[in-house]
């Protein structure tokens, strides 16, 4: 038996629908935590910057999944659907925040699209990610055909390269988070074209 059969076993027993539940309430706690004053000085930014992550973090996850099987055994694949749509939640509950909370000025925010590198590449990634979030149902899948499917879903792999660059630019100087997020994202495609390891035979 594998070492990873019980993690594998257990992946199994566990509802996709309680993904979509749990989704629910770190936002909700978030914005309690925003109302209450908890958040420091400024709580839209905080809200804003840690839902962005929240959405980057759930997205490499999904990059993640594949990988995870080809080396390690790990077969989360089921939930990749639903994190991908999660992770999409996130992100434009990271964009609501920013518009209706921070902005809040329509000119300025076409401004700043245009004007900011940062914002640009974010919401650069953000569209991209709309048609991959129409189309993650079987519906869409029967209507596309699995080669086109999986093609425009490749769009994951610039996604995730813009989201980690919009982190990378969006924090004053050079931190190392963000950095190490970038690598992580760059590290997992790289994973994606090297071969898996040859297993022994019993």
């Amino acid at each position: 038996m594998s070492v990873t059969a019980p993690l594998n076993a257990a992946l199994r027993r566990v509802p996709i629908w309680l993904l979509y539940i749990l989704a629910v309430i770190p936002p909700v706690w978030l914005f309690v935590q925003g109302l209450n004053g908890r958040l420091g000085v400024d709580p839209v930014k905080a809200m804003e910057h840690q839902m962005g992550l929240w959405g980057l973090q759930i997205l490499i996850a999904v990059l993640a999944i594949t990988p995870l099987r080809t080396h390690l055994g790990i077969n989360a694949i089921r939930f990749r659907r639903a994190l991908g749509l999660i992770g999409f939640f996130y992100i434009v509950l990271h964009l609501l925040v920013w518009l209706v909370l921070d902005v809040q000025i329509p000119r300025q925010i076409l401004g700043d699209i245009y004007k900011r590198p940062y914002i640009t590449i974010g919401m650069a990634a953000l569209v991209l990610m709309v048609p991959l979030a129409l189309t993650s149902n079987n519906l869409a899948l029967r209507k596309l055909g699995p080669h086109r499917w999986r093609r425009l879903h490749r769009a994951t792999y610039v996604i995730l390269l813009l989201g980690a660059v919009h982190y990378v630019m969006v924090v004053r100087g050079w931190q190392l988070q963000p950095l190490i997020y970038l690598a992580l994202v760059v590290i997992l495609l790289l994973l994606r074209v090297i071969p898996p390891p040859k297993r022994r035979l019993a």
